[in-house]
């Protein structure tokens, strides 16, 4: 899938503190998940409004979120919701939190091509990723021990792999903690023994997706919530944004927008 990078902007940049109040550039900031459809938005809103630069960085729904807090973002992407201490935090600094909702995902394990494993159900993606699984002969594989791959604590699909897959079990300790989506990808691509988790805009020829009890992971059954590990994808803004900012807002959530969304592999929530 080509992704085209507009304008990274690097959290540990100097002046990140700043550029949010700059005229004419919207800083955006958080979700690698996120982060192609808004990079698609992002890409064809500026076609229409060459005066203004958006300037999109990832790093995880958690930086994203602490980013609005400290008023160094004009937009936090995020595949979770605010957590309610996050929103409090906003509060405290005599802000708010607006929600937005951009396009509904589904979380899809993956693994490599060669791989002979198909489908799994909730249950043994759970025992794979807290160690009770640990070959891939137990699930009908290769006889060979499962590399398992995971995000790391700042990611928003990490929480939600959390809470739909684990149900309060942790991932076991050997598990390969990545910072991305893309590095997600990339890992389980390089190992045919591997398994690991991306979001549906992720999906491409070099891992093979795995279907759950039967049902495949596809933009309809992420829309009507067949797959089982479905979600929404969120932008936050530090109140009711205003100019630049709510130019694109409004650009990303109209069905010009939505239809970036979809080019994407996300499903569009506009009607």
């Amino acid at each position: 899938m080509k992704r085209t990078l507009i304008s990274v902007l690097l959290a540990s940049a100097v002046g990140l503190a700043s550029v949010a109040a700059s005229a004419g550039t919207v800083v955006v900031n958080g979700s690698t998940t996120v982060l192609p459809a808004m990079q698609k938005i992002s890409e064809n809103f500026m076609k229409k409004n060459s005066d203004i630069k958006v300037s999109i960085s990832g790093g995880g729904s958690g930086h994203g979120i602490k980013a609005l807090m400290d008023k160094t973002t004009d937009v936090a992407m995020s595949s979770r919701d605010i957590k309610p201490a996050e929103a409090e935090n906003v509060k405290k600094t005599g802000g708010e939190a607006v929600r937005y909702v951009v396009a509904i995902d589904a979380i899809v394990p993956v693994v490599h091509p060669k791989n002979a494993v198909k489908d799994l159900s909730l249950d043994q993606i759970r025992d794979i990723y807290a160690g009770r699984i640990t070959n891939w002969k137990e699930v009908g594989g290769a006889d060979a021990r499962i590399t398992v791959v995971s995000r790391d604590s700042s990611s928003g699909t990490f929480e939600t792999w959390e809470s739909l897959v684990m149900k309060g079990e942790r991932v076991q300790q050997r598990a390969l903690l990545q910072a991305s989506n893309g590095a997600v990808l990339q890992t389980v691509a390089k190992n045919p023994n591997a398994i690991g988790y991306v979001g549906l805009g992720y999906l491409v020829k070099d891992i093979k997706a795995l279907d759950i009890g039967g049902v495949k992971a596809t933009m309809k059954t992420a829309e009507t919530r067949t797959w089982p590990l479905s979600r929404e994808l969120y932008l936050f803004t530090n109140g009711k944004p205003a100019g630049d900012t709510k130019a694109l807002i409004d650009f990303a959530l109209s069905a010009e927008g939505q239809v970036s969304v979809k080019e994407v592999g996300f499903v569009p929530v506009a009607k």
